[in-house]
């Protein structure tokens, strides 16, 4: 009888310990895993149970809930929410959440492994259940900057901190209200959705990290500077052939430049003058002569092919491995299958301005807990070092002269050196060019590095230019943070 107790209270006791391991498995480690999980409706459920933390910008609250007199019990208000929609992108009653809502669902709803304990906590306090607050490195005075200066365009602005990686301003346009999307109302949520899926434009892509990319044109000729010169074969005083054409070869297409002359006077252009004057053949001679592999690794480095987060999931841009030599003559002028999110061109202008170290972007500063304390606080860490400081310092002149005296004259500033590329690209032969703009400031020493991308060629079809319209967008995003 003793024998057969002692089996069964044994039996017993393994039965508990494997129900209490996997209980706190699942309660300690899987609840990210879980509540991320599309199916768990029950968690996605019982989350709205609990107040959500708000995402801030300056201290101040650019999302939080307030008491809700329905099932949900809290409603997610957005407080000018078009403004900011590419940062907090919704939170939906049903379906997935978007922007730093998704990213960072579990912390601001407090259902992450790190909130465990405080979670328990509030069950044996009887406290209601609170998630975390994200403070994020946003500017507020700049993302006003960029929504003016962007205006009624198609396109985005990204504006970084090249020291430290932060990201102070994203604005994509057209855009929505967040606020039309958290409501209660699912029918009207629907309903307003399905409107927005279908307005030109697109409006809930977020352009600053993804969407249908831009080929990034003239702005991708720093990057095939800085390939050549990290050969070690080059100077920025290194001549190329200069015709006024360039029939490729093995293919029918013909390089001209924007001028339709050649890239100044004389039989042979310098790689500096043909990038301060964005001259398209002497480039694609200097990409018909480097190896293809060095052109790709060179782009790796500046983030191109990379998937990495801001946070919030950034769309690969893409630099192609062209064996071909006639595709890569194009794409060494940012044409053929070259692709970019205006966040990666402003880290090609970063890592030049910050001396060739490419810092980690990064959207959020802290994530706070209800009860203040810091679960997280994001420094500043290295991405990459695309270049050598003394090539850096070369390409960052060399774009201060584009500014000063070449082809992106539109982003001057009174009293301050600008340094700047501008990128005309096309998408066919008969559509709309890519205007582009990217560039940093003050030359001596930057404190902001900016991408701009105008699509739809900002409504003139073939006949603008990013000197035209993308550079003086650059240049008032500048001047407002210059001069806070």
């Amino acid at each position: 009888m003793n024998r057969e107790i002692k089996r069964v209270s044994t039996i017993v006791l393994a039965m508990f310990l494997a129900l209490l391991v996997s209980t706190s498995i699942i309660q300690a480690i899987q609840t990210d895993a879980l509540s991320a999980d599309a199916r768990n409706t029950r968690a996605r459920n019982d989350s709205y149970s609990a107040q959500r933390g708000a995402i801030l910008v300056a201290g101040q609250p650019i999302a939080q809930s307030v008491p809700s007199n329905d099932v949900y019990k809290w409603q997610r208000v957005y407080s000018n929410g078009p403004l900011y929609s590419a940062v907090t992108g919704f939170f939906p009653i049903n379906g997935e959440p978007t922007g730093l809502e998704g990213a960072l669902d579990s912390k601001l709803s407090g259902s992450s492994n790190a909130q465990f304990f405080e979670r328990v906590n509030a069950i044996l306090t009887g406290k209601n259940p609170q998630g975390a607050t994200v403070e994020t490195t946003i500017d507020p005075v700049a993302q006003q900057a960029a929504w003016d200066a962007l205006g009624d365009y198609q396109g985005a602005v990204v504006l970084l901190q090249p020291k430290t990686g932060k990201i102070l301003a994203m604005v994509s346009k057209p855009t929505y209200d967040p606020n039309t999307l958290a409501s209660h109302d699912g029918e009207a949520v629907q309903s307003t959705y399905d409107q927005l899926l279908a307005a030109p434009g697109d409006p809930l892509i977020n352009r600053t990290i993804g969407g249908d990319l831009n080929p990034p044109g003239s702005t991708f000729k720093p990057v095939m500077s800085a390939s050549a010169f990290g050969t070690g074969q080059y100077t920025k005083d290194s001549q190329l052939p200069n015709p006024a054409s360039l029939q490729l070869p093995e293919s029918p297409t013909i390089v001209k430049n924007d001028s339709l002359t050649t890239c100044g006077p004389g039989a042979t252009v310098s790689i500096a003058t043909a990038q301060i004057l964005s001259c398209n053949i002497p480039f694609a001679e200097l990409g018909m002569q480097l190896k293809p592999e060095v052109i790709k690794a060179q782009a790796d480095k500046f983030g191109f092919n990379q998937s990495f987060d801001i946070p919030i999931p950034v769309e690969k841009s893409v630099y192609p491995l062209y064996p071909v030599a006639a595709e890569r003559a194009l794409g060494s002028f940012g044409q053929k299958d070259d692709r970019a999110t205006p966040l990666q061109m402003a880290m090609v202008s970063a890592a030049i301005a910050n001396g060739g170290t490419l810092m980690t972007p990064n959207l959020v500063d802290s994530i706070r807990s209800p009860d203040l304390q810091t679960l997280e606080s994001f420094q500043p860490k290295e991405f990459s070092r695309p270049l050598s400081r003394q090539n850096a310092d070369t390409i960052k002149q060399m774009m201060v002269d584009g500014v000063d005296h070449g082809v992106a004259g539109n982003a001057r500033i009174g009293g301050v050196q600008v340094g700047g590329k501008t990128g005309t690209a096309q998408n066919g032969d008969n559509d709309p060019y890519s205007l582009w703009f990217t560039g940093f400031a003050p030359a001596n020493d930057p404190e902001f590095a900016v991408a701009v991308v105008v699509e739809n060629g900002g409504g003139k079809g073939q006949s603008g230019t990013g000197n035209s319209i993308a550079a003086p967008i650059a240049r008032k995003v500048l001047e407002a943070v210059l001069n806070k």
